[in-house]
């Protein structure tokens, strides 16, 4: 007879197929909580820059160098085309105010000034002429006039009397109104003689004017013809050192051309190329500070260019008292030119992290020195020396401040 067989496992084959899921997921859950995702990457303590972050004075300023150059230069144009005549002063010569440095020919401005003063000797003939007939006239009109006053007094005598003989009845009327009427005409006469003596010297005095205004406008153009055979001379407009001549001997010059420059040396400037970086932050009056010879020299910022070529533009600098014996033009000189005043402040060292992360963040060491972590920071300013830091970092703490570009994109520097 049979019997049924019971099964005692507490663990039925049924419940397997629930204890394994569950148990792989919680292994799994396990396994991932207590996995370290932090990347890392070991390098030796020696290959690295380690700065302290400190709290100390910042000083506000950049290293710049330019080349030393006179404080104006002065371009020579020539003020008349011509042919090189003769070279007086060379290159490199100093030359005062007024010089002549070079002497130019030209052919066709001497055949104009000819043809000119033969114009004004002609207009000034032409004018004597009309002055001649003029004066001629005004003493013909003056003696008519003075005949037509005799003639007026002479009629006037012969109408008083044929007047008193016609009352007494002893001449005809016929001869008293002739009289009379001769009388009337040569008052007329005289008056509209004297109203023409009047408008004759108005229109007289009007003309010699205008005759002497174009006269002199001949004798001015003439001068000025003149002038450009003077400016075939052509001469210093300062004291100073002729820095370039472009020219020789029988070579022909166009009106215009610039032939050479004059360096004016009562003193100089230094030219600077500064990076972009600083265009905003750079005003005129800035002071810089100069050592030459183990000497110290001021200068101050005179002119910012406002062009800005492939990511740099260029300051004038000016010495403000003293300048450096034996300075010469083209020598380069350096400075520190200060941006703003002294500032306390949180600092690290410069160093080629910063092309990495452009001041963004920086690995910071732990106090056991064994590794560095990323921190994000903010910085600010900057000088040759430190890094503002305006968040992030507080003062005593160790960073990295070599180039990161060997780290990658680890989260965790291991030092060993």
């Amino acid at each position: 007879m049979d019997r049924i067989i019971e099964d005692n496992r507490k663990i039925k084959p049924k419940h397997w197929k629930i204890i394994i899921p569950c148990t792989m997921v919680l292994a799994l859950i396990i396994f991932t909580a207590t996995r370290n995702n932090v990347t890392t990457y070991k390098i030796e303590k020696e290959k690295l820059q380690i700065a302290r972050v400190i709290e100390g004075e910042f000083e506000d300023y950049i290293k710049i160098n330019g080349n030393v150059e006179p404080i104006s230069t002065i371009y020579l144009d020539a003020a008349e085309g011509g042919k090189v005549e003769e070279i007086l002063i060379t290159e490199g010569s100093y030359v005062q105010k007024g010089n002549i440095i070079l002497k130019l020919k030209n052919n066709r401005l001497n055949l104009t000034i000819l043809d000119s003063e033969a114009q004004l000797a002609e207009k000034s003939n032409f004018l004597r002429e009309i002055l001649l007939r003029m004066e001629q006239q005004k003493l013909d009109l003056n003696r008519n006039l003075l005949n037509q006053e005799f003639q007026l007094k002479r009629q006037k005598r012969d109408y008083e009397r044929k007047k008193l003989l016609f009352e007494q009845g002893l001449i005809a009327e016929e001869e008293f109104l002739l009289s009379e009427e001769n009388y009337t005409l040569s008052f007329q006469l005289l008056s509209m003689m004297k109203d023409r003596k009047e408008q004759d010297s108005i229109f007289r005095k009007i003309q010699i004017e205008q005759m002497n205004d174009n006269l002199n406008n001949m004798r001015k153009n003439l001068d000025f013809v003149h002038q450009r055979l003077e400016n075939l001379n052509v001469k210093a407009p300062v004291d100073g050192q002729l820095g370039r001549l472009d020219a020789e001997i029988g070579q022909s010059v166009s009106e215009g051309r610039r032939i050479g420059q004059i360096n004016v040396l009562t003193s100089y400037k230094i030219n600077c190329q500064i990076d972009e970086y600083y265009i905003d932050r750079l005003r005129p009056g800035l002071i810089a500070d100069l050592e030459r010879n183990g000497e110290k020299y001021r200068l101050v910022l005179k002119k910012v260019y406002p062009e800005v070529r492939d990511g740099i533009f260029r300051i004038d600098l000016v010495f403000k008292d003293s300048v450096p014996e034996n300075i010469r033009t083209g020598q380069t000189y350096y400075a520190d030119l200060k941006l703003g005043d002294p500032k306390v402040a949180t600092l690290i060292d410069k160093g080629g992290f910063f092309n990495s992360t452009g001041g963004q963040w920086v690995y910071v060491l732990d106090e056991t020195n064994s590794f560095a972590t990323k921190r994000n920071i903010k910085t600010g300013r900057q000088n040759p020396k430190y890094f503002e830091i305006l968040e992030g970092l507080l003062r005593g703490e160790k960073v990295i401040i070599s180039d990161y570009s060997v780290f990658g994109e680890n989260e965790k520097i291991i030092l060993k």
